[in-house]
């Protein structure tokens, strides 16, 4: 089992910050890198594979994309929590600083999923989204498990 989920320098990873642990993602474009980051917060939990057997719709509001990524992040996290779910595909609009998602998953199965631990909100501890000088965008934060 690895800490990445990395195709040609786009994915997700985790990375090491003291008892809690950091998210980012990364892609071509902001959406892209939003995207990824949610899978890799979905990989704290489990690396079993999740079924896209029910679709939730998000929405998020706010005034600056680095907060923006964060509510994304915490509403995964409250759906996760309220729903008991889980969600391994994820698809989002963002027009201006609003973002519309759709999240697919299953609920949890304690036996498949071995969950390992379970978020409690992204934090704004190594919050960072930014384009890199060859067009790349990264989108990080710390979550709070």
């Amino acid at each position: 089992m690895n800490a990445t989920g990395q195709i040609s320098g786009f994915g997700w990873e985790h990375f090491h910050h003291d008892a809690d642990i950091g998210v980012c993602g990364r892609g071509r474009s902001v959406v892209e890198a939003f995207e990824h980051a949610a899978l890799g917060l979905t990989r704290i939990v489990t690396y079993s594979p999740i079924a896209a057997d029910s679709r939730v719709d998000v929405e998020c509001r706010q005034n600056d994309l680095e907060l923006l990524f964060v509510d994304w992040l915490d509403a995964i996290i409250y759906e996760m929590a309220t729903r008991k779910m889980l969600f391994g595909c994820f698809a989002i609009r963002i027009e201006g600083l609003a973002l519309r998602g759709s999240l697919w998953g299953e609920f949890v199965d304690v036996v498949r999923h071995a969950p390992a631990c379970e978020p409690k909100g992204a934090t704004l501890t190594a919050l960072k989204v930014a384009r890199d000088d060859n067009g790349l965008w990264s989108a990080q934060c710390v979550i709070d498990v």
